[in-house]
């Protein structure tokens, strides 16, 4: 049996799980978050721990039961204490700035470019060259982080352009004569 699957979920004080026949619904104090129940994997709920038991003894089903239980840690994660991703501005005159649900960067290019942030997503900027972006669910919070540098990623010459805060560029050396 795959060894995420086996550890059970532990659910804390004030966050409510509710399961469906083909869905789980996690309600906590920043939000409610929702899954699609696999038929490979089933759950059980007792006493607070939520246990994740392939249906056969296929190896989807056993592959499954670790993807879902990380799934629904996650959400119990999202919904208690919710995820943030920081990115940071490399470059000459690039800055960003947080106007309620908007993002207004001015990277480089010959207008600024505004990016509209989904419900659920809160966007903050701490500094001109600084973006933290808030969420319970973790897989929204990484896939906007992603749009965000992908308007424009750090090149390998000089490392100018938009990176999170812990990635490390490797700078290329220049062409010699």
């Amino acid at each position: 049996m795959s060894r995420v699957g086996k550890m059970p979920v532990t659910v804390p004080q004030g966050v409510d799980v509710a399961m469906k026949e083909d869905q789980i619904n996690v309600k906590g104090a920043l939000g409610t978050l929702a899954l699609a129940q696999n038929a490979l994997v089933t759950i059980k709920n007792d006493a607070g721990k939520l246990t994740f038991v392939p249906a056969n003894d296929s190896r989807e089903a056993n592959a499954m039961s670790g993807t879902m239980r990380q799934l629904v840690n996650n959400m119990v994660t999202g919904v208690t204490k919710g995820f943030e991703k920081k990115l940071s501005l490399i470059g000459v005159g690039y800055k960003a700035q947080a106007q309620g649900a908007k993002l207004n960067l001015t990277v480089g290019y010959s207008h600024p470019v505004v990016m509209d942030m989904p419900a659920g997503i809160k966007v903050e900027t701490p500094t001109p060259t600084e973006v933290v972006i808030k969420g319970s669910d973790r897989q929204r919070v990484g896939q906007i982080a992603a749009e965000v540098r992908a308007v424009r990623p750090p090149e390998p010459y000089k490392g100018k352009g938009i990176r999170y805060a812990d990635e490390k560029i490797t700078i290329k050396e220049t062409k010699k004569k």
